[in-house]
């Protein structure tokens, strides 16, 4: 038996304008770089062109556009168990890669994403510091609650690194007990513990992540002339990871949630914040960064005199002393003028 449609197109044969006009859309500069999968979205979303990625794919290939090629392993890595419930575990990591291409200034991708669940939780920054982290935390706790535990490196705002001279070496001796970097004390008053990893593959989810991130992200605030930190943390917000946590989110092994409700003693504001201990002088001011501070009188008490009082200086840039529990109401004193020495 012979088909009558045989030698004919089928009839389900997209439009031979359709081909054309995707691959006239696809060879602007600006979607350099995309793939069959994400061409069609942008494709169906953008120009009202729906084509399927396996169609597009033929296409972009008799174009010149796309060229398919298995990828070289080049090192195996030990499968990682993901943890059973969401929040036993977060991993916590930052990418400096050049998000804007060249468009505008230099920021950062600060990242959390569930063991369990993949769910990310991320935003840009300007900088990647203790505060820059601490703001993208106090966001994921007020979301989340508290996670069981937050799965970092060894950088410096997480660990203290210990000093040795120069011919010296510290292998095969026990770590000395330094005091805890800002973050990592933040952590121990919140109840989260923190696991350092050891090498970058330890925390390989994170950093799949960041390679997704580094291709379709960049893409997309391509199509999008994103130019600056706003526009970057509003298509995150709006675009990004939406199609990340409907996407690429899975179910896990138990449906109960570990993360902790934040509780009554938990003052995000005071707890995320830089702390440090300065001593009161005779006259009951306080000096820190190169500022001096006035304690009312009405909180001066016994045993204030020549104590060590705690300073934090929170988020938002306002400085707070406390002593004994209680804060205490303070006042920026004037800096003194200095005189005017005539030259003679």
């Amino acid at each position: 038996m012979i088909h009558e449609l045989r030698g004919k197109p089928s009839n389900r044969k997209l439009p031979a304008e359709w081909e054309q006009r995707a691959i006239a859309i696809l060879s602007d500069p600006v979607y350099r770089d995309f793939g069959p999968t994400f061409a069609a979205e942008q494709l169906a979303e953008k120009h009202q062109l729906p084509v399927s990625r396996e169609t597009l794919r033929g296409w972009m290939g008799k174009a010149g556009l796309w060229k398919s090629g298995r990828r070289r392993v080049q090192e195996v890595h030990e499968w990682h168990q993901r943890r059973s419930r969401c929040g036993e575990l977060a991993q916590w990591d930052t990418s400096d890669h050049d998000w804007l291409e060249g468009r505008g200034e230099r920021i950062y991708l600060i990242s959390m994403i569930d063991d369990a669940t993949s769910r990310l939780f991320a935003r840009f920054a300007r900088h990647d510091s203790s505060q820059e982290n601490m703001r993208l935390l106090w966001s994921y706790l007020e979301k989340c609650g508290r996670p069981l535990a937050f799965y970092t490196d060894k950088a410096g705002m997480f660990q203290v690194a210990v000093k040795t001279k120069r011919d010296q070496e510290r292998e095969g001796r026990d770590r000395p007990e330094m005091p805890p970097t800002q973050i990592a004390r933040a952590l121990r008053e919140l109840g989260v513990a923190w696991i350092p990893a050891h090498s970058p593959q330890a925390k390989g989810r994170i950093e799949r992540q960041f390679l997704t991130a580094q291709d379709r992200l960049v893409k997309g605030m391509r199509v999008a002339q994103v130019r600056t930190l706003e526009q970057a943390n509003a298509y995150l917000e709006k675009k990004y990871l939406p199609w990340w946590n409907r996407k690429l989110v899975v179910a896990p092994a138990n449906a109960e949630d570990a993360h902790r409700p934040l509780g009554q003693e938990h003052d995000l504001a005071a707890i995320l914040s830089h702390i440090e201990m300065r001593e009161v002088t005779n006259d009951y001011t306080v000096r820190y960064q190169g500022k001096l501070d006035q304690i009312d009188r009405r909180d001066v008490c016994v045993g204030l005199r020549k104590a060590k009082v705690q300073v934090q200086e929170r988020l938002d840039g306002t400085i707070h002393m406390r002593f004994q529990g209680q804060y205490l109401r303070i006042r920026r004193c004037a800096e003194p003028v200095k005189p005017v020495v005539p030259r003679v």
